[in-house]
Order: structure tokens, then C-alpha cells, then sequence
């Protein structure tokens, strides 16, 4: 069996300039664990592959195409692949998400 704390896991540099750690990574699947402090958020991007989310902590709101929505805690969000979406902590405390992307991204789904 393996464990991973999500919360102690290693962050991992990325464009945001967020605390992202990736806590699952096999050739099916890739979750992402995102902590975002009082006032940052996602740059707006897109995945060449379906993601789904899912609050952990905190509200947050998400922004998928042209849909705003506040979301907190034990809520999924659904992502289609290739529409522009991103995460923006307007509040006063952590925000934590899990990022799940299915199937994994591979070079060439990203060329897509």
C-alpha cells in the first residue's frame, strides 16, 4: 500500500506560481493537489484532456469558458478537455482542490 499526505507532498514548479504537488501519476490517471492562499488564483489555461475537480477546503470560485461559479467544499466539478478554465481564492482563508485528469495528458494529446 502506498500513502501520500496530500498537504506534506512536494510542490512542483508550475506557471501559476502556486503550491501545486502532484500526488498520483500513472499512464491512466494524474491528480493534482492545488493550495491557493487568500488572493491568488489559476492563470486562465486549458487541458488536452478531461479534468474533474474537487473542493477539499475553503471556498474558491471556478471559472470554466464563460461560467463563473462559487463552490466549496465536498463539491465536483467537471472540466471537457480544451475549454479554458482556472481557480481564483477570493476569500480570507486556504482554498485546496484536487485536480484529477482523465486519461493522463501524453506529448501527444498536448499537441492537440
Amino acid at each position: 500500500m502506498k500513502t501520500i499526505a496530500a498537504r506534506e507532498a512536494e510542490a512542483s514548479p508550475n506557471p501559476h506560481g502556486v503550491q501545486a504537488s502532484r500526488i498520483y501519476d500513472s499512464e491512466h490517471a494524474q491528480a493534482v493537489h492545488i493550495l491557493l492562499k487568500p488572493g491568488e488564483s489559476l492563470k486562465k489555461h486549458i487541458t488536452p484532456v478531461d479534468v474533474f475537480f474537487y473542493v477539499l477546503e475553503g471556498e474558491g470560485v471556478v471559472e470554466i469558458g464563460e461560467e463563473l461559479e462559487k463552490v466549496g467544499p465536498d463539491t465536483l466539478i467537471e472540466s471537457p478537455a480544451r475549454i479554458p478554465h482556472r481557480w481564483l481564492n477570493e476569500g480570507d482563508v486556504d482554498f485546496r482542490v484536487l485536480v484529477v485528469k482523465v486519461p493522463r495528458p501524453t506529448e501527444q494529446t498536448r499537441l492537440l
